[in-house]
């Protein structure tokens, strides 16, 4: 099975060797078919033994182990491996769409819906890994492949089995994603992981790593800045965005998010990732939700639509079929439909209680007059009541909306018992009634947004795939 030439590639008993595709300090990529009628496409990664020295003979090792017990959809699967008197050959999965890297380079920048999917992807494999006490150590957009719109974690060879208090000194990995810690050679642990999918996610949405430099020297002293990171300036990213770009990207690991904090961040929203299981929840859903609307039950109806069409967007995305596609965004059309004139029904239900809430305000604003904070807090209430009622931003009115009840839910601890309190207890309940509107009204409209987009991002992400084979 051993290669003679140097030039030529390597030849295998069960398939064919055809073009390189990349090359490192110790392999060598290849695509190559098998042999026979399937003809299946396959990558083999050929690792000249004369290349290896302790060290890489480890990794290599530890690389096979790993790929050999782990199957995840978006993990590279290790198919074989084989070994002749020169190389050691691993068989793995073909991945057509190339790597991130080049799929960025060819967009430059990603909208924040598409990161947002390649990120859920790449945090449901850190998750099987994190599970299993799997660290990879060398994430970044060069060795997470495209297989259509389906991203796969792949390179193993930096990967370790490390608990979470297992610490490690050996510089590992490339130092444009590298965590600090390891970089300026101090003991770090799994957490690196973490601050390595802040970087791709933070070139993802910029187009350029945030310690992008022209020297090695340069990018060093970068990194060993103690200068927090910084998006760049005029940076349009969803607040939940930015909080999990800048809590990835901190420079202390101790004051880094955690993994679980991470698997759990409401931009992340896995709960919401698109998988064989989200038509199964949002067909549940929409079965109670249309028996809660034909008793009459408006507002759990209401509420029901919203969190099956949370669950029917990514299940459009999901779906491979053309028919089976345009036929659920019919669906989720009718119930987007339904659910805005539920809104409106509701909307009606509820004005005169809003209007009795308004009297309300009026008094306890009164009664609030030598407290600075509590009086601070309705106003703010005020303020998003009227941005909520112009329609013009929607999400500034939400923002608001949780921090004025933040504050007057401290007021009404501290409040003894007596009118005000109670004016005060009414006056949180008719906030919390608007906010939890504007909550489902603001999803809604993301909802009829990503229907929309589907099909565009669909057919740019295949354009864009087919541009990079």
């Amino acid at each position: 099975m051993a290669s003679s030439s140097s030039f030529a590639p390597p030849k295998l008993s069960d398939f064919i060797l055809t073009e390189r595709l990349g090359s490192g300090t110790y392999a060598t990529v290849y695509k190559a078919y098998r042999k026979g009628d399937s003809r299946e496409a396959v990558a083999v990664k050929v690792v000249s033994k004369k290349t290896l020295n302790k060290a890489s003979t480890e990794n290599l090792l530890t690389e096979i182990e790993i790929l050999k017990t782990v199957r995840h959809p978006h993990i590279v699967q290790l198919k074989d491996f084989q070994w002749d008197t020169e190389n050691i050959y691993l068989i793995l999965e073909w991945c057509s769409g190339g790597d991130l890297s080049r799929f960025i380079r060819s967009r430059r920048i990603l909208p924040e819906r598409v990161a947002r999917r390649f990120l859920q992807q790449i945090a449901c494999a850190l998750q099987f890994l994190h599970e299993r006490n799997i660290s990879h150590l060398d994430l970044k957009p060069q060795n997470i492949l495209l297989s259509g719109s389906v991203l796969k974690l792949a390179d193993f060879g930096f990967a370790q089995y490390m608990s979470p208090w297992d610490e490690q000194s050996v510089l590992r990995g490339s130092p444009l994603y590298m965590a600090p810690e390891m970089v300026c050679r101090r003991q770090y642990d799994s957490r690196v992981d973490l601050w390595s999918v802040g970087v791709i996610l933070y070139e993802a949405l910029f187009g350029r790593a945030p310690f992008a430099s022209r020297s090695y020297s340069e990018l060093e002293d970068k990194i060993r800045s103690n200068q927090p990171i910084e998006l760049p300036p005029g940076a349009r990213v969803s607040k939940d965005c930015r909080d999990l770009l800048l809590r990835l990207l901190e420079r202390n690991p101790d004051a880094r998010i955690t993994f679980a904090e991470f698997f759990t961040h409401p931009f992340l929203d896995l709960e919401h990732m698109p998988t064989a299981e989200s038509l199964v929840k949002a067909k549940e859903l929409v079965l109670q939700a249309v028996q809660k609307d034909q008793e009459g039950e408006r507002s759990a109806a209401l509420s029901l639509y919203c969190s099956a069409l949370e669950h029917f967007v990514p299940a459009i995305h999901y779906e491979t079929d053309r028919q089976r596609k345009d036929a659920l965004r019919q669906k989720v059309s009718q119930y987007v439909s339904r659910a805005e004139e539920l809104k409106a029904l509701v909307d009606s239900d509820n004005r005169l209680s809003f209007e009795e809430a308004r009297t309300s305000r009026d008094v306890l604003r009164e009664m609030s007059r030598n407290q600075p904070r509590l009086l601070a807090a309705l106003e703010m209430a005020s303020t998003a009541i009227a941005k909520e009622e112009s329609g013009l931003d929607d999400q500034e009115a939400l923002d608001l909306y949780q921090q004025c009840l933040g504050e007057l839910l401290l007021a009404l601890a501290a409040e003894p018992q007596g009118r005000k309190r109670e004016l005060l207890h009414s006056e949180i309940k008719s906030l919390i009634t608007r906010a939890e509107y504007l909550k489902k009204h603001v999803k809604m409209q993301e909802t009829q947004r990503d229907v929309s987009l589907d099909r565009e991002t669909l057919v740019d992400t295949v354009r864009s795939s087919c541009c990079l084979q």
